[in-house]
Order: structure tokens, then sequence, then C-alpha cells
């Protein structure tokens, strides 16, 4: 719907604008009527360049979802009213983006939306977890709780998020510089090394022959080593759309021998925080396990969950069918089942959070110690193979000379 700006004065004559979402100037007019304001102006608000350029506009980071969680959930605390809590913090924030949703919102809310259905309208922003608490805050009138359980756990799983990328970034950094190393070799550095021999006319040994062959080739015919990158990339990520190649991938990584352990603790931390949070704030357990799945970050686990809720929906218990997935460990299962027969089971799921994360962290750092000498001696049995090729024959005629 088109965005208009509005000016309206009060019964108090008390003058206010703002902008809003409507139809038509005609609706926009009359539902500030019904909200007591005479003397309405009404225009369209006009377009600015990231309209027109959308790739212009940033996006809203996790991180300033956690500080707006926070304000808001201290602001309402405090006792404002939730129309000025909005508009303050729409104030207050530096990303325009943002800003503007915010305010958005606010606007929706003052039009006699529910804040849930305002929020729904952004869900790459407020995904269906931020959402489904944010109703049964309203619908339990203890929205400043849910707001500040909310920001905890946000601020809780964005760190979780960078320990997993903490994780991958060192592998891939490595092999990064190894291929670019090995680029540079093969395109500058042996090329002279291949012009000296030449001039010495001599017979090559068999391993530098293989490099100056390799150097050839990528000085030749790099556009297609480049080319077979790019379609090698372009084919992963349409298998990985697949449902088969989704499940075979997010198998593997499950089952690989060093980063596979940590992403299942990853996956056990994830889910017991954010059930352990839905369930504090009042939400249903079934409700909480479809969403949990929805945001497990792997089709295997989203499966095993999915599995589990219908298990539950039959009459069985939590830990019963989350033992018969594989995925979780005895210990946690056990401590479910503890927190089931004690009526306690978000406070024990917290408990189990609160574990793992640790785990997590020791499991990132155990990876990163075992991975560095691995990668080392990659990087080095590749460049110092390379440079040993093209010694060899320096080698040879020393020792004819001698």
């Amino acid at each position: 719907m088109p965005v208009f700006l509005w000016e309206g004065t009060t019964r108090k004559d008390e003058v206010k604008k703002g902008e809003m979402e409507a139809a038509d100037e005609a609706a926009l007019r009359a539902l500030l009527r019904k909200q007591g304001f005479k003397s309405i102006e009404v225009k369209a608000k006009p377009k600015d360049l990231m309209e027109y350029l959308p790739f212009l506009a940033g996006g809203v980071k996790e991180k300033e979802v956690v500080v707006f969680c926070r304000i808001f959930s201290t602001m309402i605390d405090a006792g404002l009213p939730l129309i000025q809590c909005l508009d303050l913090l729409a104030q207050q924030e530096q990303n325009k983006t943002f800003s503007k949703i915010i305010r958005t919102i606010k606007e929706d809310i003052e039009g006699g939306t529910s804040l849930t259905d305002a929020l729904k309208k952004y869900p790459k922003v407020f995904d269906d977890l931020f959402v489904n608490l944010i109703a049964a805050g309203e619908a339990g009138g203890i929205l400043d709780v849910v707001l500040g359980r909310l920001s905890n756990y946000l601020e809780k799983a964005m760190k979780l998020k960078a320990k997993v990328k903490s994780a991958m970034t060192y592998p891939i950094a490595v092999l990064v510089i190894s291929f670019a190393v090995v680029a540079l070799l093969l395109i500058k550095v042996i090329p002279t090394f291949q012009k000296m021999f030449e001039g010495a006319g001599q017979e090559l040994p068999g391993p530098t022959a293989a490099v100056i062959g390799m150097s050839q080739f990528a000085q030749d015919y790099w556009w297609v080593i480049v080319g077979v990158i790019v379609v090698f990339v372009i084919a992963f990520r349409q298998f990985y759309k697949t449902d088969k190649g989704h499940w075979m991938i997010d198998s593997a990584i499950l089952k690989a021998p060093v980063f596979g352990p940590v992403m299942k603790k990853v996956a056990v931390a994830r889910f017991s925080r954010t059930m352990a949070t839905m369930m504090s704030s009042g939400v249903p357990i079934l409700e909480g396990l479809n969403i949990v799945s929805k945001s497990a970050g792997n089709v295997v686990v989203e499966d095993a969950l999915m599995k589990t809720r219908q298990a539950i929906s039959e009459g069985r218990s939590i830990a019963e069918p989350l033992s018969e997935t594989g995925i979780f460990p005895p210990m946690v299962v056990q401590m479910i089942s503890v927190g089931e027969a004690t009526g306690a089971l978000d406070s024990m799921l917290n408990k189990i959070a609160d574990f793992y994360d640790d785990e997590v962290d020791a499991a990132v750092e155990a990876m990163t110690s075992l991975l560095e000498p691995f990668m080392m001696v990659f990087l080095g049995g590749i460049v110092g193979g390379m440079i040993i090729a093209m010694y060899l024959p320096i080698f040879k005629m020393a020792s004819v000379v001698g």
C-alpha cells in the first residue's frame, strides 16, 4: 500500500503529524477522523533513493534486533505506553531501514492492529519465534517479561552463531590462502624456472616436468579452471536446494569426523535454549516444537524434531521420541525426562543449554587445535612439494658439476 504524510489537529488543538500506509487519501482521512483528528492534510510521501534502488538499503542486523528488544523491555517495565516506546525506539535507531519498520509498526498499532500482527509483516526481521513469544506476552499481560526473556535468548543465540562461524572460518581461510599461493607459484614463479631450465638443455626429472606442465596449463587455460570452479559452486547450490541434496549434505555434516560432533552440540544447545524460552513464556509445547524445528538450521535435526512432535501429539512423553532420533545424547534425554517428571522442564532445558554452550566452546577450541597442524601440513606439503620439484634439476646439475 502507498505511504502518505499527514498532519492534523487534535480535540485539544494540538498539531500532530506522521506517516501511515493506506489504500488512498480518502481512507486515511476517514481513519484519522475516527481517531479524533480535524483539519487534516494528507499528501503522498515522495519516494527516496532506497526505494528506487533497493539493493542500496541496508538490512537489519541481529544485534540491532537484540538492542531493540532489550530497550523495549526496559521501557515497558518502566510503565511507558506501547506507542511512546515505539516512537522513542524509532527516533533513536541509527539504521534507517529498521527505524522505518519500527515507525510503521507504531502507526499500525495506532490504527488498531495488535503488536503481534504488526510484527508479522516483517518476517525477515522478526521470525516465527519472536512473533509467537510476543503473542504469548500480549495474551498473558507479561509483555515486559517476555521481551526480557527474548532479549536474553537472542543474545545467547547470537553468541552461539558466532562460535559456529569461528569454527568454519579457520579451515576455509587456510584453503583460500593455499589456493592463492599455488596459483601465484604456477603463474608467476614457475615460468621463471622454466626459462632457466630450457636454456640449460637438460632432461627434467618427472616431478619437475609435471609441475611445469601444470603451470603451462594454468597460464593457457586459467579461464577453464575458473569456469569449472564457478560451475561446481552453482551445481552444488542447486543440488542443495533439492530435498534429496539438502538431506544428504546436512546428514554428511552431522556425520563428519571433526565438524560433526560440534554441529550436534550446537543443535542440542539451540533446541534447549529455544524450547526453554518458549515454554517459560507460555507457548504450547507442540507449537513450540514446530517453530524450533524450522529454526534448527539442519534438515535432519528438523525432521527428528517433527517426528518427536508427532509422537507427543499421540500421547507419548518428550524424552522417549527424542532418544529415538539418535541426535540427542543420553544425558540430555535423561535430564529432559527428569524435568518432565518434576514439572520443571523449562528450567531443566535452560541448564542443558548452559552446559552445551560451554561444550560448544570447548569443542570449537579442540577442533581448531586439531585442524591447525593438519592445515599447516597440507599447505606446507603442497607448496614445499612444488618448490622441491623445481629445485631437483638444480641439485642434479650440481652433482654433475661435482
